[in-house]
């Protein structure tokens, strides 16, 4: 009775042992792979409990979510030989999990797979760009990171893994090359300043000439037109006086000697001259 019991026992405990490994449970959010003789056979992502072949079979969990990789900076070299410190990120996730177990294996060596693609793609790549093109254009800069995506997505395809995004955060120069490279970024801008004010200058003073010479030409040309309006003014006014006056030459010499008389006796001066004088006469009221 007691060796039956015994065998009961263990027969029982070697049923649920069979049962708790023949049965998984992939949770929500994760892949399992089924591996049997350590070689992926199946995968199951949807949520539930599975079956698999006890001591044959065993289970290794991968995430279905997006995941990101921050890779450690790095040094390149860009196209005008500046030694620059590049950091970036990947936005990840496991695209075919059979192809994922049977080449990266592992969370860890996709994230090496990974990094070593970025490196080499963006080191490839500011290697043809010049350092002030880096710092200075976002719209090249934009460029890059979405050409990076595509070249880095297409070399690790076949290792089951989907690049979503790449993005460079920074490129900084080397604390030991920042100050030197700083300083001639800062004499090459007053240089151009420079440039731009001589010839700033340079096109003040032209502008500043020709205003002087056209002021000079219109007032030579307005005071010429004056004197011509001015001396056709005055002989049209001596020919009407002419005119005027020649219809009655006695009464002309009248007024001439009496316009005369102000000038001479302005100020009430002694004049001595002949009674018989035509002018004294004129003055007398004798004629």
């Amino acid at each position: 009775m007691k060796k039956s019991i015994v065998i009961g026992t263990v027969l029982a405990v070697v049923l649920v042992v069979l049962a708790f490994s023949s049965v998984f449970i992939v949770e929500q959010g994760e892949f399992k792979v089924v591996l049997q003789f350590g070689e992926a056979v199946r995968f199951e992502d949807t949520p539930g409990l599975k079956l698999k072949v006890p001591f044959i079979e065993k289970t290794v969990s991968y995430p279905k979510k997006q995941m990101v990789n921050d890779s450690e900076p790095a040094p390149i070299i860009t196209l005008d030989q500046k030694p620059i410190v590049v950091d970036n990120y990947t936005v990840w996730r496991i695209s075919d999990p059979k192809l994922f177990i049977r080449t990266a294996r592992s969370l860890d060596n996709a994230e090496k797979l990974i990094d070593n693609a970025v490196y080499n793609t963006v080191r490839r790549n500011l290697s043809e760009i010049r350092y002030d093109q880096i710092i200075s254009e976002q719209t090249a800069r934009g460029d890059l990171n979405v050409e990076v995506t595509a070249e880095v997505r297409s070399q690790l395809e076949s290792n089951g893994i989907h690049i979503i995004d790449v993005r460079i955060m920074r490129t900084d120069l080397p604390e030991e090359n920042k100050q030197s490279v700083y300083n001639r970024m800062i004499s090459d801008r007053q240089s151009i300043a420079a440039r731009y004010l001589s010839e700033g200058d340079e096109e003040s003073r032209k502008i500043t000439s020709n205003a002087d010479r056209q002021a000079t030409e219109l007032v030579a040309e307005a005071q010429a037109t004056a004197k011509r309006i001015i001396a056709e003014g005055e002989q049209e006014a001596a020919r009407i006086y002419n005119n005027a006056y020649g219809k009655d030459p006695d009464f002309y010499n009248l007024y001439r000697t009496l316009q005369s008389y102000k000038t001479t006796l302005n100020g009430e001066p002694v004049i001595m001259m002949p009674i018989e004088s035509p002018y004294a006469r004129i003055l007398l009221g004798m004629d």
